[in-house]
């Protein structure tokens, strides 16, 4: 079996340097690079690890001097888009798991892996139990017209709501056939108290210390309600899927989006 090379950006983010260790430990790939916008020593300090990880600054350096296969990416919409640009115009894979990507990243991606003929994962959640809730959310949003959102974080979360709600909450209007029937407060005494909502599906952001990251879909009709809800515990349950998709986007020639496409639910 072949072994991927991969090269992490954003290494020393929260779910970067999860990524990076669990990557060293996992046969089949290699880590052979790690990017940061500051850089003070030329190698990624990583316990157990037999080989020097080059660490720098530069990407484009980086990709030239180690030609990997993949390239993965938890930082923002932002900086992700201008390293997509760098890596698929270089004919190198990419995972991407930054949230916040409009639509038109999403067909500036696609775009970039037709034309360069490499592939592209991009996925809001690489959480297994947040992929199979989008997929069960989806299942029941065909019986039910009623349906509301929670999604809970930690209080340093930037972004509201989460791009995972924004991603369910799409998902489930489609599945659904139109939108849902939003029941409007006809006296509202503190604003915003019903949340935000997409196609009549209501969201509330909770972000306090204590979450990582939760969401709870609720659907309901006359005499009955249901409950779905996923909670991760530590930001190692985003390994499986990261690596998943790494694994993947080497035999793809497209964009493939949300980790449900790779488990084929």
């Amino acid at each position: 079996m072949k072994v991927i090379r991969v090269v992490v950006n954003g290494a020393l983010g929260r779910v970067g340097r999860e990524v990076t260790n669990g990557i060293v430990q996992t046969p089949g790939l290699k880590l052979v690079g790690a990017v940061e916008k500051e850089v003070t020593q030329r190698y990624l300090p990583l316990a157990g690890v037999s080989w020097l990880v080059p660490f720098s600054s530069n990407l484009v350096s980086l990709l030239e001097s180690y030609h990997p296969d993949v390239v993965v990416d938890f930082t923002n919409a932002e900086v992700s888009m201008a390293v997509a640009r760098i890596t698929l115009n270089s004919k190198i894979n990419m995972v991407i798991g930054t949230t916040g990507l409009s639509e038109e990243n999403l067909a500036e991606i696609e775009q970039l892996c037709q034309s360069n003929k490499v592939g592209a994962v991009v996925a809001p959640n690489f959480s297994l139990g947040a992929a199979l809730l989008m997929h069960l959310s989806n299942t029941a949003a065909k019986f039910f017209d009623h349906a509301e959102i929670i999604e809970m974080h930690h209080e340093k979360k930037i972004d509201a709501p989460s791009g995972t709600a924004i991603a369910t909450a799409k998902a489930m209007v489609k599945a659904h056939g139109k939108s849902f029937i939003y029941p409007r407060a006809e006296l509202e005494s503190v604003s915003n108290t019903r949340g935000g909502q997409i196609d009549g599906i209501a969201i509330h952001s909770v972000r306090m210390p204590g979450f990582m990251a939760a969401q709870e879909v609720i659907f309901s009709q006359p005499g009955e309600t249901l409950h779905l809800r996923h909670e991760a515990i530590s930001r190692e349950c985003y390994l499986p899927g990261v690596v998943l998709a790494i694994r993947e986007v080497v035999k793809q020639k497209e964009l493939i989006f949300g980790l449900h496409t790779l488990l084929t639910l």
